[in-house]
């Protein structure tokens, strides 16, 4: 093997890699900061990521409540669009009967 040539450059460049990438992931793996490219450590979220991160996490807690009530809307509307009309108009007489 020659030592100059491009197949030892690669070598070197690809074990370089592969090692960065398995310490990257044990780090990530037992919980310690990760880091960046200089080799200093990745911020933790701040206050205000924090504060994003809550206020999105309620907004998607209310949006999936609203999935699910128009997902049950959606599901009487094809009740009603698939059942027979004479059962229909038998369920709307027994609520008009109940008021």
């Amino acid at each position: 093997m020659d030592w100059g040539s491009p197949s030892f450059v690669i070598a070197i460049v690809a074990i370089s890699t592969v090692g960065w990438l398995v310490s990257s992931w044990i780090r990530a793996k037992h919980g310690y900061p990760l880091e960046n490219e200089w080799g200093g450590h990745t911020e933790k979220a701040g206050p205000d990521e924090q504060r994003k991160i809550e206020l999105l996490s309620n907004e998607n807690a209310e949006l999936v409540g609203k999935i699910d009530r128009l997902q049950e809307r959606l599901q009487v509307l094809e009740r009603i669009a698939t059942d027979p009309a004479k059962r229909t108009a038998e369920e709307i007489e027994a609520l008009r009967e109940k008021n």
